[in-house]
């Protein structure tokens, strides 16, 4: 038995199917079933029921999933402790961002990142906060950047800075001449959102709800890009974060308004788990992040870290 055997199991556990464990194993399907095959013949147990529809698990096999996750948290840690004794800012840094702020923000970030800190290996992975919160609690990213909300707060969350949401319109809109824009004045106004599952959409929807505005519930989009595309085509408004806001204030289609009384915005912060010994190199990162934002986007709102 082997520590490569538990995160096979523990992955299984988690996406309660052989070809996906594999992906987020990065090994092939045959591979993860032989090792688990193995793991049963090991230990003298059988872990799982196969059937041609779905996994399921064996009561020891839960019991086993539970102390694994426990020895891989461990061996996590270990190797950490080990690092920070080492030089702290070297070696593999698995990162969590979220769609809404990956694209914008790593083009800001990233040279900076690998000119102050070459030793360390950047590996980057882009999905909704829901799911970044699992992955940092399972010990499969080491922390995360992100729009700072409820979910996060079992972290540590350290700022980096808040901001603003422009209001986007038509380029033909008859506020489209105006330079900003009161939040007030949305009222009895339809705005497109995001999806369910993005951490935006809930945030934009308060500001919108706080103002008497309302949702469009005939769309719902993807990404930025296709409110975005949704906006210049004269389908609706929206509230787009002004990472996302090109510097031209009338751009393909689309102008971007900032709004006030009150403005809307979001804290961008990074976050790790509060156990980590490596908590001296996520300040350090987001001490960077903070000064290259401030440093690139002199619109946004500096935050304490």
């Amino acid at each position: 038995m082997n520590l490569r055997d538990l995160e096979y199991l523990v992955a299984l556990a988690e996406h309660q199917h052989f070809r996906l464990a594999a992906e987020a194993c990065y090994v092939s399907q045959p591979t993860l079933s032989g090792q688990i095959r193995k793991l049963e013949d090991e230990l003298g147990v059988v872990l799982l029921e196969r059937t041609s529809r779905k996994v399921l698990f064996t009561a020891s096999g839960l019991l086993l999933v539970s102390q694994a996750r426990k020895v891989l948290d461990e061996a996590r840690l270990l190797r950490e402790m080990a690092q920070q004794h080492t030089e702290e800012m070297s070696g593999p840094l698995h990162i969590g961002l979220i769609p809404t702020v990956g694209p914008y923000l790593l083009p800001h970030i990233i040279p900076a990142i690998r000119q102050e800190f070459p030793d360390l290996e950047i590996y980057l992975h882009e999905a909704q906060t829901s799911v970044l919160v699992n992955q940092l609690e399972n010990g499969e990213l080491d922390c995360a950047l992100l729009a700072l909300v409820k979910e996060t707060q079992s972290f540590i969350e350290v700022p980096i800075c808040e901001e603003a949401m422009y209001l986007a319109i038509a380029a033909d809109h008859p506020w489209a001449k105006r330079d900003s824009i009161p939040m007030s004045e949305l009222s009895g106004q339809q705005l497109l959102m995001l999806e369910d599952g993005h951490c935006l959409r809930e945030q934009a929807l308060g500001f919108c709800f706080a103002a008497g505005a309302r949702e469009d519930t005939h769309f719902r989009a993807t990404s930025l890009e296709t409110l975005r595309n949704m906006v210049a085509a004269g389908a609706g408004i929206t509230l787009i974060p002004k990472l996302a806001v090109p510097q031209d204030r009338i751009r393909d289609g689309v102008c971007y308004l900032p709004c006030h009384d009150p403005e809307p915005t979001r804290v961008i912060g990074l976050i790790h788990r509060p156990g980590s010994p490596l908590k001296a190199r996520y300040q350090k990162l987001a001490e960077l992040c903070k000064t290259q934002l401030s440093q690139c986007c002199t619109c946004l709102t500096k935050t304490s870290v």
